[in-house]
């Protein structure tokens, strides 16, 4: 087994992503974290993101218009994208019972195994609502 090294950079850009329920892009996260580690390189956010992916500290969120977000949150929870500003961000929904719902409802006519789903909301954020 390999042994992972501890990386400041890597911590910097958990607990980034951690403090943000906006779900920000990898050039997000290069904004921010450069702050505090003026070296640091877009390819280095994108690899250490890869990794914490990898690694079940953060989610990646693929979205209908080809970009792709990240989530510190890694428990189930779903998601809204805004079709007029492109925004990420998490629905706060009671529990998961609505997954496993879901889950049921879609294992009832297939024969195989449904273990969880992604699910995303899409509408108008409300930022984008009070500019109307």
């Amino acid at each position: 087994m390999a042994v992972i090294k501890h990386s400041k950079q890597r911590d910097a850009i958990r607990q980034f992503l951690m403090s943000r329920t906006d779900h920000p892009t990898a050039e997000v996260v290069y904004a921010n974290v450069i702050k505090e580690f003026p070296s640091i390189s877009l390819g280095t956010v994108y690899r250490n993101l890869s990794f914490l992916v990898e690694n079940g500290q953060a989610i990646k969120v693929p979205c209908e218009d080809g970009s792709v977000h990240f989530d510190g949150n890694v428990h189930p929870h779903y998601h809204f994208q805004c079709k007029t500003c492109g925004a990420v961000l998490d629905l706060d929904m009671d529990g998961i019972e609505e997954a496993q719902s879901l889950n049921r409802a879609a294992a009832a006519n297939f024969k195989g195994m449904i273990d969880g789903n992604v699910t995303f909301f899409y509408g108008t954020c409300p930022d984008c609502m009070m500019k109307q």
